[in-house]
């Protein structure tokens, strides 16, 4: 099974110098090109859509998917519903309850004909070679994995002496089927992004879309399924037998007991799924862009030219007359971050950014390098906020408290509350110079009005308000139970957390 990266400390990279001969990952290994199919206007996906185009021309269709459970229940959904293809292109899967019951139901359509292209990056993804080996053995399953690191001897080892190919991560995240209709955003496969993960929530967002955007992004997941560092699972069989698919199938029929059954009911029985399903929403008609940095940012120099997303981002940052409303979970604005803000707000924009506090935060090291620009962020007049780790929309009681923690995952940038951005970016070192990332950009002043009402009107009780006092000190004001607090320390976040975080400063802010 894979782990994630090895830690940068001294003692690591010492250990990494006397590294020899480690193996690298099977980047080299043949494997056959292909497209995403476009002949799927007799589908009933296709149908259902040119329907839906004729009363929109030139437009595509967009609606929000803002809990984890009807997320997970659009995608099961839609598999459901393939008939020609499928594409998944995802940072991480995991073994849990989310993983199974993705897994079988793409196993469930690839037995009725339907072409499953899945494609994961492979760092973070904790699903073992040899499942996804039986899951590519089915003939209408390929699945691939985006630079992969070397199998031979010892995990961290291999990953160390191959460090500056091994780095550099696919974080994209995109789902469409039959070429009709897609899910973009910021969530994985895995529990905690759609509520079935005990005692955590990841509070995320995702958009269904419709229409030419789906043709769009099927474009960009061929760029990265075509490219040299997407590996066919083939390159990791040792013995291919057909018996185990077979073996497989009971396997996961067995894990899919009660619980997976309670919960494909639960997201696919949702009250917005059926909605959708029934046509009785109307999505939102938009026009859009679809953004993505190129496969090949991950194997060129770290440079500004490569940064397709984060450039274009700011373009339209800059055209703001009123407002940017930032929303990510991992925020290192460095000094060039913090000067671009002022500038806006030099020009009489309002700027909102929420993200984690510390402890929400699911990666210390990345709160201990954003808490060195909060005093800067604060003095160029930025609003920032900070989410409070038990801002759950999920109903919870003292006898089942499945939900008692939130970790802000979302990735999203809404400006003048016309233009609503959704995708797989940080506003981090990572994902900027390091990382490839992707997102559709939506003009529909309907959409970003229907999102930003709730969101400002919840946003006092669901976050602390930082602002520094007379002598410059951090201090973190919230609204509980109808009361203000005021907070002069990290709120809601223990000793040994905030000393993690204290600690997690030598680390370098590049590499986060």
């Amino acid at each position: 099974m894979r782990r994630s990266p090895p830690p940068a400390s001294p003692v690591f990279w010492l250990v990494t110098l006397l590294i020899a001969g480690c193996a690298a990952g099977p980047i080299d290994y043949p494997r056959n090109y292909s497209n995403v199919i476009t002949d799927t206007a007799d589908t009933g996906l296709g149908r259902e859509v040119a329907e839906w185009l004729e009363i929109h021309p030139g437009l595509s269709g967009f609606y929000p998917l803002i809990s984890g459970n009807d997320a997970l229940g659009a995608r099961l959904a839609l598999i459901d519903a393939a008939e020609r293809s499928i594409d998944a292109q995802y940072f991480l899967m995991k073994t849990d309850l989310a993983g199974v019951l993705f897994a079988g139901r793409l196993l469930q359509a690839a037995d009725r004909g339907v072409r499953v292209r899945f494609l994961l990056d492979d760092v973070f993804t904790s699903v073992d070679d040899r499942a996804l080996v039986l899951l590519d053995q089915h003939p209408n399953v390929e699945v691939r994995l985006f630079n992969p690191i070397g199998r031979g001897g010892f995990y961290y080892l291999n990953y160390a002496a191959d460090f500056k190919r091994a780095n550099r991560r696919m974080h994209n995240k995109s789902f469409t089927v039959d070429n009709q209709i897609s899910i973009v955003g910021g969530r994985n496969i895995a529990d905690e992004y759609f509520e079935l993960k005990a005692g955590a929530e990841f509070r995320d967002f995702d958009m269904v879309a419709i229409g030419p955007v789906a043709g769009e992004i099927g474009k960009t997941f061929d760029r990265f399924w075509n490219h040299s560092l997407a590996v066919p699972m083939e390159a990791f069989a040792t013995d291919r037998d057909d018996s185990d698919l077979d073996t497989t199938r009971a396997e996961m029929a067995e894990k899919l007991g009660a619980e997976a059954k309670s919960a494909y009911s639960r997201a696919v029985g949702s009250p917005l799924i059926q909605d959708l399903v029934d046509n009785r929403i109307e999505l939102f008609p938009a026009t859009f862009e679809v953004i993505t940095d190129e496969p090949d940012k991950l194997v060129n120099p770290l440079s500004s030219e490569h940064r397709t997303l984060v450039t274009r981002m700011a373009e339209v940052a800059t055209q703001a007359e009123s407002e940017v409303l930032v929303i990510t979970p991992y925020f290192i604005p460095g000094v060039t971050g913090v000067g671009f803000w002022r500038s806006l707000i030099d020009k009489g924009v309002r700027v909102i950014i929420f993200t984690n506090s510390l402890a929400s935060n699911n990666h210390i090291p990345v709160h201990a390098a954003y808490a060195r620009y909060r005093h800067d962020i604060i003095q160029a007049g930025v609003e920032l906020y900070e989410i409070r780790v038990d801002a759950t929309d999920i109903p919870t009681d003292k006898d089942d408290p499945r939900f008692d923690s939130v970790t802000l995952h979302t990735k999203a940038v809404m400006i003048d509350r016309q233009l609503l951005f959704v995708g797989s970016l940080n506003l981090d070192p990572r994902s900027i110079d390091i990382n490839s990332e992707m997102g559709v950009l939506v003009e529909s002043p309907e959409m970003a009005a229907q999102l930003a009402e709730p969101f400002f009107e919840s946003l006092p009780e669901r976050a602390y308000r930082l602002e520094e006092d007379e002598q410059g000190r951090l201090r973190w004001h919230g609204l509980i139970d109808g009361r203000e607090v005021i907070e002069n320390k990290e709120p809601q976040a223990g000793k040994w957390r905030r000393f993690k975080a204290f600690l997690s400063r030598i680390l370098p802010e590049s590499q986060l």
